[in-house]
């Protein structure tokens, strides 16, 4: 059960990466979550899948959920997009644009 969450941790990770906090202000993501100034200003996308990764952990410790499990296991959707960000290979301005789209798209 402890891998159910790991999509939504990734997504999360790749949402933080891509937000303007991150790659135009330079700061760490831990520091944009943590830092009410620099949270305020967090894309809407980032912010709903954070969420949506807290409901994932606390899922895992309700007993309601012991029996039918909490989410279905890690499909690993994310997993090469999240090993480019973290080594470095990616273009900043391409992951700019596709989260401005993945907003965008959220608020239609």
């Amino acid at each position: 059960m402890g891998a159910s969450c790991k999509d939504q941790k990734k997504a999360v990770a790749i949402c933080l990466q891509r937000s303007p906090c991150v790659m135009i202000q330079r700061n760490t993501p831990q520091k944009c979550i943590e830092d009410p100034e620099l949270n305020k200003d967090l894309p809407e996308l980032c912010i709903a899948q954070m969420k949506a990764f807290l409901d994932c952990k606390r899922g895992m410790m309700d007993m309601s959920k012991r029996f039918t499990g909490n989410a279905p296991l890690s499909t690993g959707k994310y997993d090469q997009q999240y090993e480019n960000l973290c080594t470095g290979k990616f273009d900043p301005r391409e992951e700019m644009d596709k989260l401005r789209l993945l907003n965008s798209n959220q608020k239609e």
